[in-house]
């Protein structure tokens, strides 16, 4: 019998990361989700768009080196490339200087990718590509033609709208936090809480949402399905560095996620150990083989 392939849209920015001393990797939270679910064996459909220029172009052949599909990215004439400097800290964390008015700010609604989300498990977004009037309202149409909906909070100041996150918690089936996020979330709607758990309650009544993540780095992670709440310890590695961490841990979950009969349990251990995999290695989208996780995972 033949294994349904798991189908998973990623929508928002691609990029390019620039590094102290000039070196240049291809970034975005959405774009890291899709490469790690790649990896994973998951089908992938990055919905993006990059300039009409040189860096657009060496982006898209970057991607398609990888033999991922670039079939859902688009290519802007009249907005550039996207370029973010990244610097890290003593604790090896990265900082992100984003700059506006760039492609994936201007995503447009196709009808292809519409069309395409009708057989597709989940479209996956993150909250920074909601800063743009036009790029929010593609994301508003494309969650209208697919059915689960998974909203990876990621709240950079200025980049986003405590209005427009709202909205899209109404519209979400699994959000994902992490600690920081929580409290921020929890004073923006006014709301004290005095354990993890009360605030997590409080959200899936407040969005009517029946799955919840919070990652707590080195403290693991806590998964709420309804009532049911898993934690699941972190391992323990030797960080080389956190840039695209949080992304590749979302990778994991969600490539086990729609594999059928997985438990909550399997799902979380693949989703931390893919975490810590990553955060053992350099940068957010290192080279790997699904037989170098598994090994990995032991």
């Amino acid at each position: 019998m033949e294994i349904k392939k798991i189908k998973i849209a990623c929508f928002g920015e691609v990029l390019w990361d620039i590094f102290p001393g000039g070196q240049r990797r291809a970034g975005g939270a959405p774009f890291n989700v899709a490469y790690h679910l790649f990896k994973m064996g998951v089908e992938v459909n990055m919905i993006s768009s990059v300039g009409k220029d040189d860096l657009g172009e060496e982006l898209l052949h970057k991607i398609k080196n990888w033999n991922i599909s670039t079939e859902g990215i688009q290519v802007d004439p009249l907005h550039p490339t996207s370029t973010v400097i990244a610097s890290l800290d003593e604790n090896n964390d990265a900082h992100y200087e984003i700059v506006e008015n760039v492609a994936w700010d201007f995503i447009e609604v196709r009808p292809k990718d519409q069309e395409k989300l009708s057989s597709t498990d989940a479209l996956v977004f993150g909250s920074l590509v909601t800063r743009n009037e036009r790029s929010r309202n593609t994301l508003f149409e494309l969650i209208e033609a697919s059915a689960y909906h998974v909203f990876d909070i990621n709240l950079r100041p200025p980049h986003y709208d405590v209005n427009v996150i709202k909205d899209l918690l109404h519209k979400t089936q699994l959000a994902k936090f992490n600690k920081a996020e929580l409290r921020m979330m929890l004073d923006f709607l006014g709301k004290s809480y005095r354990t993890e758990n009360d605030a997590v309650r409080y959200l899936q009544d407040t969005f009517d949402l029946q799955e919840i993540i919070i990652s707590k780095g080195s403290k693991g992670a806590l998964y709420a399905h309804g009532d049911d709440f898993y934690l699941c310890p972190a391992i323990s590695i030797e960080v080389k560095d956190t840039v695209g961490s949080g992304d590749s841990f979302l990778a994991g979950f969600l490539s086990k996620r729609f594999e059928n009969g997985a438990s909550a349990q399997q799902i979380m251990q693949q989703a931390v150990s893919l975490g810590a995999f990553i955060t053992a290695r350099e940068g957010a989208c290192p080279e790997y083989s699904l037989e170098d996780f598994l090994l990995f995972q032991g």
